[in-house]
């Protein structure tokens, strides 16, 4: 069993790979998913898409989505109409139980982290994720030096 900080540890470094990593398409290849290209994927029906899937996503899907979750796929379509006519729009949600799909790869995402709006780029390597694992509610605290009355010995302290 691992520790809290462990799992925090591997929360922010799999964050920090989806924000980090550079453009999937400089390889030659295809990017693929479980053995299926990208495109594939696209032409996919939901169906055989979720066989591919981890089993809580598939369960996920397979009860199908809540209303919320439709209106954000089809501002999804929508962006994506936008992108191939030059404009790049970013959808901002609340939805973090989404389940991406390979239909919104390349588009890019401003989902809530209690605070803000991150902006998340989907990536083929993000499928099958939950929008909310890339967007972390909680930052690592940073202490800094105590303020001025923070103890009692720092007030006697001259100040500079």
């Amino acid at each position: 069993m691992t520790s809290t900080s462990t799992q925090h540890s591997l929360v922010w470094s799999l964050a920090t790979l989806y924000t980090i990593s550079g453009d999937y398409m400089s390889s030659k290849s295809e990017p693929m998913y479980r053995g299926y290209k990208l495109s594939d994927l696209v032409q996919m029906n939901m169906d055989t898409l979720i066989e591919l899937l981890p089993s809580r996503r598939r369960r996920t899907l397979r009860r199908g989505l809540p209303q919320r979750q439709k209106k954000l796929l089809m501002k999804l379509r929508a962006a994506r109409k936008a992108k191939k006519k030059g404009k790049d729009i970013i959808v901002k949600t609340h939805c973090r139980d989404m389940v991406i799909l390979p239909e919104m790869v390349d588009l890019t995402i401003g989902v809530h982290n209690g605070k803000e709006f991150v902006k998340v780029k989907i990536l083929p390597q993000m499928i099958g994720e939950v929008l909310g694992s890339l967007s972390i509610p909680t930052r690592q605290v940073k202490h800094g030096s105590p303020g001025i009355g923070a103890t009692k010995s720092s007030a006697y302290v001259p100040l500079k």
